[in-house]
């Protein structure tokens, strides 16, 4: 859900900005900016190339808005309160219990690989480490 709203919020941004770039080629061709502005040479309204580029604009702006949809749609994120359990780190999905791996793996686009800290390895292989330091990675 908060996906969906993220998204939502990206695609308007967008389509706010094309269409504050279509008001823009409006406002320059109707006050002619650069004429008032600048001081350059007066120029008429040209209405036929102010309808072409502003749906060139939007033309555009759809294109893109399309594109990012496809785009977002894609992507998985987690969110909110993940229910984990103290000690088996076990996650709750409902009333059933999975593996925290499994539950990232589904959710997510994260893959897992295992390995121990220095001090779990000391806790739990303490004993062949003492006697043999070739363990020691």
């Amino acid at each position: 859900m908060a996906n969906s709203i993220l998204t939502k919020k990206i695609l308007i941004y967008e389509l706010i900005g094309f269409l504050i770039t279509t008001l823009v080629l409006w406002i320059d061709e109707v006050f002619d900016l650069p004429h008032k502005l600048l001081g350059a040479a007066a120029t008429p309204v040209n209405w036929i190339e102010s309808i072409f580029e502003s749906a060139l604009v939007l033309a555009l702006g759809a294109f893109i808005i399309f594109l990012s949809w496809r785009f977002l749609k894609q992507i998985k994120y987690l969110g909110g309160f993940l229910p984990v359990c103290s000690f088996c780190k076990r996650i709750r999905i409902g009333e059933d219990w999975a593996p925290i791996e499994q539950y990232i793996k589904d959710h997510s686009e994260a893959e897992f690989s295992h390995s121990l800290c220095p001090e779990c390895l000391k806790k739990h292989y303490g004993e062949f480490l003492q006697k043999d330091e070739k363990y020691i990675t």
